[in-house]
């Protein structure tokens, strides 16, 4: 790790968490374009697509973007939050920005920031996701790709991302998260990321909440944008089983089904499992079938091969069991809607079997309401804080689930709380690490698994 990397990690930081500005500092798209503007507008030299939603942005993002690349295009993708290192958020066919890239880019759009503060052009410097946001686009256009797929950071209508001008949105299920910043109700929430859809452009989405369809639906109106469902690429499951779920002679869980696509049947198997995980994957090919139809070379062989070949970690991620040690999942379910999802693969994959939860969260989650709907399948819960200032203490997380049970443990730290996990969950069980994305990292970290 170079000198000029750490300083650029270092600077980025000290910016404060990307939630840690007020509304007005991080909300203003004005300030995002005018630095933009001023390296050029990056944003403007290819065509891409944004990706909003509560829950599955990233694992859309990550399914559209491998089809897009297993059609032979050079693709960009942008999500957020990283697991271990800000790389993991600007990639370009699968490989993370490089440190020296970073630390080069960096530099630019922070002397642009600078001249911009000094100038009066700009009332503050940009914060922690504008500069990161600027740092990917002008990557991505310096590296000449064909096509950039891009997650909004938070909401949508403001956020940093929602600058360029995409070829489609697309709206991944809504639902109660981040408040504080896009409202206490789902319409609220809904109207947030409905602020993607653009005047004749065009917007994938599927079924949902009714009040998240009616925002989408009269938005779309409004704008006379052309609004496509991703209903035939859903398969049909009955409600009682994950009836797609298979293993590979690795062992590997997958989810198969066969599903036509630009009008030939072709065989699904993608590693992002879970019912939740269909609905993001057919969203995903529906994108792919609509960029077929604006001229991009997307084959039905390539969307198999895409979807197969999509790598989203941490996701309903299962780590076989080895050494003597239980079978691992690793998932993040940040949110009430996140731990439902969970609680339905949970009860499909691991009905029989006894389960350890190693769980830990940011203070301002729903951290009752997850415990509510995740705890009761637990025989053991351990609690640990994260290496975050955000962190909830092991004993706020005790607190906040005392109403499910008074019999959960504690733990200094992720190791301590995994080696715990290990002691004593017996080897036909299962250890669940759940709760903050930033957890889920410090736990591959600590079990050496890669990244991508």
């Amino acid at each position: 790790m170079s000198f000029a990397y750490e300083t650029a990690i270092d600077r980025m930081y000290a910016l404060g968490h990307e939630l840690s500005q007020t509304p007005s500092q991080k909300f203003d798209l004005a300030h995002m374009r005018t630095l933009l503007g001023a390296l050029g507008n990056p944003e403007r030299r290819y065509p891409s697509v944004l990706i909003a939603g509560t829950n599955g942005k990233g694992s859309t993002a990550a399914t559209l973007a491998s089809i897009l690349q297993a059609a032979g295009l050079k693709t960009a993708l942008y999500t957020s939050p990283h697991l271990i290192r800000l790389n993991e958020r600007i990639r370009i066919n699968g490989e993370q920005i490089s440190d020296d890239d970073f630390a080069r880019l960096h530099a630019k759009v922070d002397d642009a920031a600078e001249r911009l503060v000094s100038q009066g052009a700009l009332p503050w410097h940009p914060s922690f996701f504008e500069m990161l946001t600027a740092i990917g686009f002008q990557y991505f256009a310096d590296r000449n790709i064909d096509i950039a797929v891009l997650e909004v950071g938070m909401g949508g209508r403001l956020d940093a991302t929602n600058v360029v001008d995409p070829r489609l949105a697309i709206i991944t299920d809504i639902s109660l998260d981040h408040q504080k910043y896009l409202g206490d109700t789902v319409t609220e929430i809904a109207r947030e990321k409905a602020g993607i859809i653009r005047p004749d452009g065009i917007v994938i989405a599927l079924p949902q909440q009714p009040e998240a369809n009616d925002v989408i639906g009269n938005v779309s109106i409004e704008l006379n944008a052309r609004a496509i469902s991703a209903v035939p690429f859903v398969p049909p499951v009955s409600p009682a089983s994950e009836s797609v779920l298979a293993r590979t002679n690795e062992g590997q869980i997958i989810s198969r089904y066969p599903l036509s696509v630009l009008g030939q049947e072709i065989l699904i198997e993608t590693p992002l499992i879970g019912r939740h995980q269909l609905r993001n994957v057919a969203l995903a090919i529906a994108a792919a079938e609509e960029l077929y139809r604006q001229g991009f070379p997307i084959t039905p062989a390539a969307v198999a091969e895409g979807v197969r070949d999509t790598r989203w970690p941490g996701r309903l991620q299962v780590i076989a069991a080895k050494d003597g040690s239980p079978e691992y999942l690793l998932d993040v379910a940040h949110n009430p809607a996140g731990a439902w999802a969970l609680r339905s693969a949970l009860s499909a994959l691991y009905e029989d079997r006894k389960i350890t939860f190693v769980f830990g969260a940011m203070r301002d989650k729903a951290i009752r309401d997850i415990a509510e709907i995740l705890f009761p399948l637990a025989e053991r819960v351990i609690a640990t804080p994260i290496n975050n200032p955000r962190s909830a203490t092991a004993e706020e997380i005790r607190e906040a689930a005392a109403r499910i049970s008074s019999d959960i443990e504690a733990a200094a730290d992720t190791v301590s709380a995994l080696q715990r996990a290990q002691a004593t969950t017996p080897k036909d069980g299962v250890i669940v690490v759940t709760g903050s994305v930033y957890l889920v990292g410090e736990a591959m970290q600590a079990l050496n698994l890669r990244i991508a």
